[in-house]
């Protein structure tokens, strides 16, 4: 039996009678206004496959008796206000007695507690769980290792603690890693690189250091790596060119230095790449010209030299483009006006000079883009004007609007 009672606006606690019905295999309370605790009578549900109740405004502690919906393959709960510590008997969790479960999602409760090990006792069937701005507390468990069905775990926005356990290796199924948001120290375990089937690592905005693995290169699985806003310190991202079908590298705000690799020329599948906030030297290699899917590219805020590679006028896909705060040199070449879908471009605190380009995107780059150089100008005398009036007002003091107006 089956019953759908989702978006109906439903006010109040759920019906008691609902929990009578013994044949009930499927029950969908979602995105409604129901409150109030759930009751214990969901214990009596023993044949129920598919229970929803996302998207309400339940709060009290998940009770304990849905432990016994032993062929319970779903549970939503997303979206509610359940509280109650993971440690204690929420879910029963130490004697769950519900093995087919596929999918169980939390998402955005305040339940405010800690990752028991015996979460790692939930079933061998889970492919799905995602407890997402819970305000979970302390250490990832080793016993995560356990869930080897699992594909997705998704446990950002809370307040974990400590290193990524080693076990998590043992999730040879895993497809997508989200850990972004927590306390994380430690470095980037080289157990992940036996996840060879992992689409989406997010290890976004924790405090990992360390350098990156050596063999992260080999899990040519990757779409997607989201590394920024920790403390990683690798020289350079390590054999990364090998993942032909990464669309996704964000490694922004971290330690990072040395060159940038020339093997990021073979990442032709990319669309997004943010190696900003960094250390990284040395010149932009020429490779870079050949990522023509590319989109959004910023080296900002980096020690970069050189000059801007003419090869970049061969990134077509190129929508937005930052390489401000850098030490890089030379004229931007006239050949970047061949990038018709620019809107964006920031070469602004560098050493540049010359004329800026006139034509295709540049018609209309503001200048705020440009100031801050070396003796950049534009190709009619006022913007060349407009220019040194910005950099006058804005440049270090031994630069001098002469010195910007030489080559206009």
């Amino acid at each position: 039996m089956e019953l759908w009672m989702e978006i109906n606006k439903i006010n109040g606690s759920v019906p008691i009678s609902i929990f009578n019905i013994s044949s009930l295999q499927i029950l969908s309370l979602a995105v409604n206004n129901l409150n109030g605790f759930l009751p214990r009578d969901i214990g009596n549900l023993t044949k129920m496959k598919f229970l929803y109740l996302q998207e309400n405004r339940f709060t009290g502690e998940i009770p304990n008796k849905i432990s016994n919906l032993v062929v319970l393959e779903k549970l939503n709960l997303q979206f509610n206000s359940f509280s109650g510590s993971l440690e204690m008997e929420t879910f029963n969790i130490s004697g769950l007695r519900v093995i087919s479960l596929t999918t169980l999602s939390l998402y955005l409760n305040p339940l405010n507690g800690m990752l028991p090990a015996s979460s790692g006792n939930l079933t061998t069937s889970l492919s799905t769980f995602l407890a997402i701005s819970c305000k979970i507390q302390g250490r990832i468990p080793d016993e995560v290792g356990n869930l080897s069905s699992l594909l997705d775990l998704d446990l950002s926005g809370n307040n974990l603690a400590g290193s990524i356990p080693m076990s998590i290796g043992n999730l040879r199924n895993l497809q997508g890693l989200f850990l972004s948001s927590n306390k994380l120290t430690g470095s980037i375990v080289d157990n992940i690189c036996k996840l060879q089937r992992l689409d989406v690592i997010n290890l976004t905005q924790n405090q990992l250091s360390g350098s990156l693995p050596s063999c992260l290169g080999k899990v040519t699985s990757l779409r997607e790596i989201h590394l920024g806003s920790n403390k990683l310190s690798s020289n350079k991202p390590p054999r990364l060119g090998n993942l032909h079908d990464l669309v996704v590298l964000d490694l922004s705000s971290n330690n990072m230095v040395g060159s940038l690799p020339r093997e990021i020329g073979n990442l032709k599948a990319a669309t997004l790449i943010d190696l900003s906030m960094n250390q990284f030297s040395n010149e932009i290699p020429r490779e870079i010209g050949g990522l023509q899917n590319l989109a959004h590219l910023s080296l900002r805020h980096n020690k970069l030299q050189g000059s801007i590679p003419d090869s970049m006028s061969n990134m077509v896909g190129l929508e937005f483009l930052d390489l401000s705060y850098n030490n890089i040199s030379g004229t931007i070449p006239k050949s970047l006006e061949k990038l018709q879908n620019l809107k964006y471009f920031n070469v602004s605190v560098n050493k540049l000079y010359g004329g800026v380009p006139s034509e295709g995107p540049f018609k209309n780059l503001s200048s705020q883009f440009f100031i801050n150089n070396e003796a950049l100008c534009g190709s009619s005398r006022k913007h060349c004007v407009d220019l040194q009036d910005l950099v006058s007002r804005h440049a270090p003091l031994h630069q001098s609007t002469d010195q910007i107006g030489k080559n206009c």
